[in-house]
């Protein structure tokens, strides 16, 4: 059995986003010496501030980073195979426009607590992806009829947004800009142990329908001829992938390019099972995005950047790259 068969490589990408979390404690517009940061770490601060700035502030916001990046890279992997499409993303079945509406609407009618904002994204999301299979269902649920209805019900989202974001006061349409950019500030850490629980619960569901990813990328007649029951694994894997991206979307806002790019990389590295893949893209997600978000806030500090410009920036050129090389450019 050799390396990419194997789950050996699981310990180095879970050392990996260990070390990427202690460095996000580290990083900030306060910077602290690896001595106050392991004082901290053991319960015996320098100062009581140390101890209030990582525990309270920076350890939550790297956790919810880690557990976005995690749904947002598995998703997208489970996208790519599901519809065939290296281009395919977890906001391509209009995820991002549903959550972005409720989060707006709620925005605009005054509701901004940690509470009700992703509750209200996340049930925009979920509203988006009924919408989308009430459509296709009229011609069977095909993966080209699902990716158009996204295609139009993002669309129609959008254009409600815009209506909202026209009709509100300037203070919600400055929350709801910084949120639709990415933001990992705007959520209760008491969410957080819900946050894992649903998504890790979406993750293992996916996980377990390994063996029907990669039947989907051989193609649905190849997997209808192998005994897959195409429509029905189809309409389980968008819903498990889309309650990941829902959720994701609703503690975050718009993060853009982790589902896209991440995927790629641990295809390249652990090839196309999907049993070795899934966990792979979620841990490399992961990993991304906490080192994405100690970049955001140290890059400008004491100024802040909004996580989902990081994540273009950085995962924009290298996608390119990889467009151009799968094309066969010099």
């Amino acid at each position: 059995m050799n390396f990419r068969q194997s789950l050996s490589w699981l310990p180095i990408l879970g050392t990996a986003l260990m070390v990427t979390l202690l460095l996000s404690l580290w990083a900030g517009s306060l910077a602290l010496s690896p001595t106050e940061l392991f004082n901290v770490l053991r319960g015996h601060p320098d100062l009581p501030a140390y101890s209030t700035i990582v525990l309270k502030i920076r350890l939550p916001r790297a956790l919810l980073a880690a557990l976005v990046g995690a749904a947002l890279g598995a998703s997208g992997g489970a996208f790519q195979a599901v519809l065939r499409n290296p281009l395919a993303d977890p906001y391509i079945l209009g995820v991002s426009g549903g959550a972005a509406l409720g989060a707006v609407a709620a925005l605009t009618f005054g509701y901004s607590s940690p509470l009700v904002l992703p509750s209200a994204a996340f049930f925009g999301a979920c509203g988006a992806l009924f919408l989308v299979y009430w459509v296709a269902q009229a011609h069977r649920s095909s993966s080209h009829t699902l990716i158009l209805s996204g295609v139009m019900v993002g669309s129609l989202a959008s254009a409600l947004l815009l209506f909202l974001l026209w009709m509100a006061p300037a203070d919600p349409v400055r929350t709801a800009v910084f949120w639709l950019a990415g933001n990992l500030d705007l959520v209760d850490p008491g969410w957080l142990p819900w946050a894992a629980l649903w998504i890790g619960c979406a993750f293992a569901g996916l996980w377990c329908q390994s063996r029907a990813l990669d039947l989907f990328t051989q193609g649905e007649d190849v997997a209808a001829d192998l005994g897959l029951n195409v429509g029905f694994s189809r309409m389980l894997l968008f819903a498990t992938a889309g309650a990941l991206t829902a959720a994701a979307v609703a503690m975050a806002g718009l993060v853009g390019f982790v589902g896209l790019t991440v995927p790629h990389v641990a295809r390249l590295f652990w090839g196309g099972s999907h049993r070795h893949l899934l966990p792979a893209s979620a841990l490399l997600g992961a990993t991304f995005l906490v080192a994405a978000d100690a970049l955001s806030r140290t890059l400008l500090a004491p100024a802040e950047i909004p996580v989902g410009v990081v994540t273009a920036l950085l995962g924009a050129p290298f996608f390119l790259y990889l467009l151009r090389k799968r094309e066969g450019g010099p």
